[in-house]
């Protein structure tokens, strides 16, 4: 376990995406991956009130499911539950009274009375900062959330809500959830690691696996995979780059006898600022490809050679 950021939250080092629930795997399925979850020492589950919308029981189905298997299984308060406001096309944006209406939603759903980390899913230009801040503060003040944190803002917008959030005593981003593996690493590295070393927010970053292409199963040749993202996987990543990153995470991985999905992980929470990438699984044996992460110790020479390889040298 680890300390997120400056709050009082112990999670795991691997949080488990919920994109995949009531979307590409039914309820049963979603049980089994979130039992083997906490089975194999998982504590942080992060959703959003979107998650689910291209599903048979649209968006909140990921929040709907969760909820089920929490009342079904009795592990809220060991559990650190995240979700997101935002972005839903019912409660868009971040005024005040979207995110006090998205809020209940997501309460409801999730059949809890508290969230623990609640992210602005996007950053909102039309509604002042201040509005925003001032939301989650009461929120925070009427014990409906802990933590407030951001997903999907600049640098330049991330700082400016830090900083009216210390001069009016609103609340503060305790972390962000940026786009972020071995394959996309320039704007968060560039501008928003920075940021975070500044002000001590937690990095959580999604698409740590880059969509599914590094843990080894896109190869130049090999089976097709079925998945809603392999279109868009291979037109980002079936390239010389790609390629030499999957042969060098081969090599670590073997060295290891662990996973190329686990090598991939375990570089992004060995980078400065990092707390736990967010990955998603839909099935337990696609888990237990995931959770040797949180173990693994990568040399300093593997390291250095995996960021040497992925940014092109």
């Amino acid at each position: 376990m680890a300390r997120l950021g400056n709050t009082d939250l112990d999670v795991f080092r691997l949080c488990l995406g919920g994109n995949v629930f009531g979307w590409t795997i039914d309820e049963e399925r979603s049980f089994a991956v979130l039992d083997a979850y906490v089975q194999g020492g998982g504590n942080f589950i992060d959703t959003a009130d979107i998650y689910g919308g291209r599903g048979p029981d649209g968006p909140g189905a990921s929040e709907r499911v969760i909820g089920r298997w929490i009342a079904a299984r009795a592990h809220r308060e060991q559990l650190v539950i995240a979700t997101k406001v935002g972005m839903s096309r019912e409660e868009r944006g971040l005024s005040a009274a979207t995110i006090k209406r998205a809020l209940e939603g997501s309460l409801e759903r999730l059949g809890i009375d508290r969230i623990d980390l609640y992210y602005a899913h996007q950053d909102d230009p039309d509604t002042p900062l201040e509005e925003t801040l001032g939301a989650f503060h009461r929120l925070i003040d009427e014990g409906r959330i802990r933590y407030a944190a951001a997903s999907n803002y600049s640098a330049e917008r991330l700082t400016e809500a830090l900083e009216i959030g210390k001069r009016e005593g609103m609340a503060s981003y305790v972390a962000l959830q940026p786009h972020y593996n071995l394959l996309e690493r320039e704007e968060y590295e560039g501008e928003l690691r920075p940021v975070c070393e500044r002000y001590g927010l937690a990095c959580v970053p999604y698409f740590g696996l880059a969509r599914g292409f590094l843990t080894g199963k896109y190869r130049p040749g090999g089976e097709e995979v079925s998945s809603p993202r392999a279109a868009g996987v291979r037109e980002s990543y079936f390239n010389d780059r790609g390629f030499a990153v999957l042969a060098a995470l081969d090599e670590v991985a073997a060295a290891h006898d662990t996973t190329v999905a686990a090598v991939a992980l375990a570089w992004l929470i060995a980078q400065p600022t990092v707390l736990a990438p967010i990955a998603s699984a839909t099935s337990r044996e696609q888990l237990s490809e995931l959770l040797p992460a949180t173990r693994l110790e990568l040399t300093a020479a593997e390291l250095a050679r995996l960021s040497e390889v992925s940014a092109g040298c």
